[in-house]
C-alpha cells in the first residue's frame, strides 16, 4: 500500500484536474488513455501538439483513477485478512480453552466437593482457600463472552493496523452520505491523532457509528478504547465503501451508488418514450398481485401433491424435505459411439488447430490495432501471443518454443492487438460460429447456460496477490469464473478473488458476453445463490434455476395473506412486506435499466447493495422480491423433475469444461503468476478462447465422423449423440515444439480422418 500511495502522490503532483475528464464521452477518454499507456516517447512525440497534450492528460488521470482504486481495494484487502486472522486465532483460543476448562472444572468440582463435606462433618471449610480461590478466578476469566469473540482479538491486533492506517487517511478525502456524518467525523479525529502524535481521544469523539455489537469493545466502563475506536472505524469504513455510502474522488469502483444510477431525469425520459429494457411491467401493484396469484396456485398445487405422496422424487412429511438424487441416465449405446467417434478424429498440433477455426471464423481479425483499428497484419505473431495466455506459457517462454518468432515480436503484438475487449469480440465470432453447426442444436437451442468458478492457485510473483480460501486449501490463488451456454460454448469468463461471493458475477455473463446467444434459463450451484441474484434475474427476465445443496434447511416467504397448507407450513420463514415493495417499485427498475445501459455493471450493484446496512430500501425491496422468486422456483423445483434435471445437466456441462480447461492450462503446473488482474484476466481470456476454439474444431468434425459412421452403419442417434461431450482433447498436441503452417488453411479444405483403431475418450 505504501508503494501504491507514492506512486499517486507522484501523479496528484502533476496537477491534472479531475474534471477535464468530463468533458469528453467516457469512451474517448479510455481510448485516449489505452493508447497513451502503449506508445512511447518516439510515437508521442510524432503526434500534434494538441493530441499530445490531450492523450497524456487522460493517461494521468487514468492512472490516478486506478491507482485510487488499487489503494482502496488493498485496503479493503488488509482489513479483511485482518477479520479472518481474528476469526482463525479465536477459534484456535476457543479450542484451547475448552481444554483448559474441563481441567479447572474438575479442580473447582473437587474443591467443591471437599468443601461441601467440611461443612456437612462440622469441619473447616477453608482447608484449601487458596487453591479454590485461584481456579474460581481462572474459570471466570474462561468464562468471559469477550474471550471468544473475534472482535477481541481484532483489536489485539491493532498493530497491524497502525502500518497503513496513517497512511490512507492521510492520502484520501472520504465523502458519504448523511448517515455516515459520525463515522466521517471520528475517521477526521483518527487522523488528527496520527498527524499530531497524541495517543489520547479527545473528550467526546463520535460515537453514532457504532455498532451495537462493538459497543462493549470500544466503550469500556465508560471509558473509549482507542484501539477498539480505530478498528472499529476502519471496519465500518470498508463496509460503507463497498455500500457506496461513502467514496472517493476520483476512483470508479468506490463511487457513490446514486452516481452509478442513470440520472432521474435521463430515467424519466425512456420511461416516456417506452418501453424500458425490463421483463416487469411498471405497475408494481398490478405485477405484485399476479405473482401473489401464481403462488398461492403454485403453493395449493404441491401441497396436494405431497398429501397424495405424488411429489416425483420428493417426499415431504413431518416438516422434513427430502429430494432423491438424480440418475445418470448415460446408456452403454452413447459410451460405444463416443470412443468409435473420437477414434476417427484427426490427430494435430493446437497451432493448426488454431490456424483451422481462424480460417472458418477469422477470430484473429478481431483482435484490432489500438491506434489505427486494422486487423493485424502479423497474424501467425498474434495467434501466439494469445495461445501463450490460453496455455499459461507466457511471451518469453513462448518465443523459446516456437522457432522463428522472437520476444520482442511476440510483446509488440500483445502490447498493441491484446485487450479485454478484443478477446470478448474474437470469443464471440466462435461462439456464433459454432451455433451456426448442426451439430450443436443436439445439445440445445443456445437458450440456456450454467456458470461456475474454477480455483487456480497463484504461484511465484502471482502468491502475493492471491486470497486463500478454506475451500482449495491453504494455498492462495484466483477464481476464474466461467459461463457456458447448453451447447458447451464457454461464452464469458472473468478474473475474481478466490475469497469473493460468485453470486455478484452471475448476471454478468449473461448481460455483456456480446455473442448472439438469447438466453432464457440460467443455472448455478449454492454458491451462486441469494435473494437478490433472484430479485435482478426477474427484473431482467432471466430465470434463475439454481441447484440448491442445502434447499431442505431453506425457508420461503409467502406475501401476508397467504396461510401455508399444513404440510407446508414448516418450510416457511416468514412473510413479504409488499406495500413497502411496491413503494420501491420504480426505484428497482431504475437499477435495473441502469445496468443494462452500462451505468454500472451488474456485480458491482449487488456489491454494494449486499454491503448496505439492513435499513436500505432499494436493498430490502430488492431482497423481498428475490424472496418472492425464490418461493415461486422452489415450488417448482418440488414438482417439476425436468426443470431438476435440466440445471444437473447444465451444470454438469460446466463442470466437465473446467477439467477440460485445467489440461489446456498446464504449463507453470497450471499456476496463476501473473502480478496484475489485467494480466490475470488475459490469461483467462486466452484459455477461454483456446477452450472455445477447440470445441469448435471437435464440433465440426464430430459431424464428419457421424457421418462415416453412418457410412458403416453405425447408429448415430440424436439421443446418443446429446450424451457425448464435445471436450475430448487426446487427439490434439497440445506440448512440444509450438510452429505454426506457412500457408493458411482454405476454408474447404478437410483432414482426413483416422481410419485407425478408435481411442478410448479421457
Amino acid at each position: 500500500m505504501t508503494g501504491l500511495i507514492e506512486r499517486l502522490k507522484l501523479i496528484r503532483a502533476i496537477g491534472i484536474d479531475r474534471p477535464l475528464s468530463r468533458s469528453v464521452p467516457a469512451d474517448i477518454f479510455t481510448r485516449l488513455a489505452e493508447e497513451g499507456l502503449r506508445v512511447t516517447a518516439q510515437h508521442l512525440r510524432e503526434l500534434a501538439k494538441p493530441r499530445r497534450t490531450a492523450t497524456l492528460a487522460a493517461v494521468v488521470l487514468h492512472l490516478e483513477s486506478g491507482l485510487t482504486d488499487a489503494v482502496l481495494g488493498m485496503f479493503d484487502k488488509l482489513m479483511g485478512s485482518l477479520s479472518r486472522r481474528a476469526e482463525r486465532q479465536t477459534a484456535e483460543n476457543t479450542l484451547t480453552s475448552v481444554r483448559d476448562a474441563h481441567g479447572r472444572l474438575r479442580t473447582l468440582a473437587k474443591a467443591c466437593r471437599a468443601m461441601i463435606a467440611a461443612c456437612e462433618q462440622g469441619r473447616d471449610p477453608k482447608t484449601g482457600w487458596a487453591a479454590f480461590l485461584r481456579d474460581v478466578t481462572l474459570a471466570e476469566e474462561l468464562a468471559r463472552p469477550e474471550s471468544v469473540d473475534p472482535k477481541a482479538e481484532m483489536v489485539n491486533r491493532h498493530a497491524s493496523l497502525r502500518s497503513f492506517a496513517p497512511l490512507l487517511l492521510s492520502s484520501f478525502t472520504f465523502h458519504g452520505v448523511p448517515a455516515c456524518r459520525s463515522l466521517l467525523d471520528a475517521l477526521r479525529v483518527i487522523d488528527a491523532l496520527y498527524r499530531s502524535g497524541k495517543r489520547k481521544l479527545p473528550g467526546k469523539p463520535p460515537l453514532g457509528f457504532i455498532r451495537r455489537s462493538w459497543r462493549p469493545f470500544v466503550v469500556v466502563d465508560g471509558m473509549v478504547d482507542r484501539r477498539a475506536y480505530e478498528i472499529c472505524a476502519l471496519n465500518e469504513l470498508r463496509d460503507r465503501l463497498r455500500a457506496g455510502d461513502i467514496w472517493v474522488e476520483g476512483s470508479q469502483t468506490f463511487r457513490s451508488f446514486e452516481d452509478c444510477l442513470l440520472p432521474l431525469p435521463v430515467f424519466d425520459a425512456l420511461r416516456n418514450e417506452g418501453p424500458l429494457p425490463v421483463q416487469v411491467g411498471l405497475d408494481g401493484t398490478k405485477h405484485l398481485r399476479g405473482t401473489a396469484d401464481h403462488l398461492s396456485a403454485a403453493l395449493d398445487q404441491v401441497a396436494k401433491l405431497a398429501a397424495k405422496d405424488a411429489l416425483p422424487d420428493v417426499v415431504i412429511k413431518d416438516g422434513d424435505l427430502k429430494i432423491s438424487p438424480l440418475r445418470a441416465d448415460t446408456p452403454e449405446a452413447a459410451l460405444s459411439l463416443r470412443n468409435a467417434a473420437y477414434g476417427l478424429m484427426p490427430r494435430l498440433r493446437i497451432t493448426d488447430l488454431l490456424l483451422e477455426v481462424d480460417a472458418w471464423t477469422g477470430f484473429a481479425d478481431c483482435f484490432t490495432h489500438q491506434r489505427s483499428g486494422r486487423p493485424p497484419e502479423d497474424r501467425t505473431a498474434l495467434l501466439t501471443a494469445v495461445l501463450a495466455d490460453g496455455i499459461n506459457l507466457g511471451i518469453a517462454r513462448m518465443a523459446d518454443s516456437c522457432r522463428g518468432i522472437t520476444a520482442g515480436r511476440l510483446a509488440w503484438a500483445h502490447d498493441w492487438h491484446v485487450r479485454e475487449e478484443t478477446y470478448t469480440a474474437a470469443l464471440a465470432r466462435i461462439i456464433d460460429h459454432h451455433r451456426t453447426v448442426p451439430l450443436a442444436a443436439v445439445w440445445g437451442d443456445g437458450s440456456a447456460s450454467s456458470s461456475d468458478g474454477q480455483f487456480f492457485r497463484a504461484g511465484g510473483q502471482g502468491e502475493a496477490f492471491g486470497d486463500v480460501n478454506a475451500r482449495h486449501g491453504n494455498e492462495p490463488g484466483v477464481n476464474f469464473y466461467t459461463h457456458v451456454s447448453d451447447q458447451y460454448g464457454p461464452f464469458h469468463t472473468k478474473v475474481i478473488a478466490a475469497t469473493a461471493s460468485e453470486a455478484p458475477h452471475v448476471l454478468d455473463g449473461l448481460l455483456y458476453h456480446q455473442t448472439g446467444l438469447h438466453l432464457r434459463e440460467h443455472y448455478t450451484d449454492t454458491g451462486g445463490v441469494t435473494d437478490h441474484v433472484f430479485g435482478l434475474c426477474h427484473l431482467l427476465g432471466f430465470r434463475f434455476a439454481p441447484r440448491i445443496r442445502d434447499l431442505k434447511d431453506r425457508r420461503f416467504f409467502l406475501t401476508p395473506e397467504m396461510k401455508a397448507p399444513q404440510a407446508l407450513a414448516p418450510l416457511v420463514g416468514g412473510t413479504i412486506d409488499l406495500n413497502h415493495l411496491t413503494l420501491n417499485w420504480e426505484a428497482l427498475i431504475r437499477l435495473a435499466v441502469s445496468i443494462r445501459s452500462g451505468s454500472i455493471t451488474a456485480s458491482a450493484a449487488l456489491r454494494k447493495l449486499a454491503a448496505y446496512p439492513r435499513q436500505n430500501g432499494l436493498a430490502i425491496a430488492l431482497r423481498d422480491l428475490g424472496r418472492l422468486e425464490q418461493a415461486l422456483f422452489t415450488l417448482d423445483w418440488l414438482r417439476d423433475p425436468a426443470l431438476r434435471r435440466r440445471a444437473g445437466v447444465g451444470l454438469n456441462k460446466g463442470e466437465a469444461r473446467h477439467a477440460f480447461a485445467r489440461a489446456v492450462f498446464f504449463n507453470r503446473l497450471g499456476e496463476m503468476r501473473d502480478r496484475t488482474f489485467e494480466n490475470q484476466t488475459y490469461r483467462a481470456s486466452g484459455l477461454n478462447l483456446v477452450v472455445a476454439a477447440i470445441i469448435l474444431w471437435n464440433t465440426r468434425y464430430l459431424e464428419r465422423a457421424y457421418a462415416e459412421l453412418n457410412r458403416r452403419g453405425s447408429a448415430c442417434a440424436a439421443d446418443l449423440k446429446k450424451h457425448i461431450a464435445l471436450l475430448g482433447w487426446e487427439h490434439i498436441n497440445l506440448t512440444g515444439d509450438y510452429s505454426w503452417a506457412t500457408e493458411t488453411p482454405d476454408v474447404g479444405d478437410w483432414r482426413a480422418l483416422n481410419r485407425q483403431t478408435s481411442l478410448l475418450v479421457a
